[in-house]
């Protein structure tokens, strides 16, 4: 079965499956930290589009914590994953506990990133919103419905990998859905790349930064 290199890769991919956005005039990139920023990077790259953060932290079920219970995104957003809840026995007062430390590592994650920089205005825009893949979407769920409050004019939600149900769900939600592979049994996103680190917030922020510099001197050339 077809795996892809890393995230560089797993970008450059996805980019050749979006070439009808490549220099839009109304269109930006958002990747989700941390990992799905690396990939996102590539395809603004190769796009000649802005890239930009979107904050979003998984609620992992205690003692299992890669099995996301739902998700919270900036903006007071959160998002349950019923199915997942129905399986496990956790007290709200546990799912409170989870939620306010994923809100203290957003809040740090935001200060990190963007520092005192204004968040992008999104009103009118094609977001191209992206992630290193879809398991169970409870993360990509969360930023789609916090994005819906900036008032875009388009969401497209692009993975280079996901599971196939996940990804067809996608589908009556935003304007348009890019899933590279859907292998199945899908199992878990890692298992589709060679290479799949953790990506490190000094990363995150070396590619916002070079993705800035690059934007600002596009527009110094208008």
């Amino acid at each position: 079965m077809f795996r892809f290199r890393d995230r560089v890769h797993a970008g450059q991919y996805l980019a050749e499956r979006l070439p009808r956005y490549a220099r839009a005039a109304d269109a930006v990139v958002l990747g989700l930290p941390r990992g799905g920023v690396v990939v996102a990077a590539e395809v603004a790259r190769n796009l000649r589009l802005p890239l930009d953060v979107f904050l979003v932290r998984k609620l992992g079920v205690p003692g299992y914590e890669e099995l996301a219970m739902g998700a919270i995104a900036s903006g007071g957003v959160r998002v349950m994953n019923d199915e997942v809840l129905r399986q496990i026995n956790i007290t709200a007062s546990a799912i409170e506990a989870v939620a306010e430390k994923e809100e203290r590592e957003l809040l740090r994650r935001e200060e990190a990133y963007r520092g005192n920089r204004p968040r992008r205005d999104m009103k009118g825009l094609t977001v191209i919103l992206i992630d290193d893949g879809l398991a169970t979407g409870a993360t990509m769920r969360a930023a789609v419905m916090a994005l819906r409050r900036q008032e875009p004019g388009r969401i497209v939600v692009a993975v280079p990998t996901a599971a196939q149900d996940t990804c067809d769900e996608f589908r009556a939600e935003v304007a348009e859905v890019i899933c590279g592979i859907t292998p199945t049994p899908f199992r878990a996103v890692g298992l589709w790349y060679e290479d799949f680190p953790q990506t490190t917030d000094e990363e995150v922020q070396q590619l916002l930064k070079t993705a800035r510099r690059a934007e600002e001197e596009k527009g110094d050339e208008r």
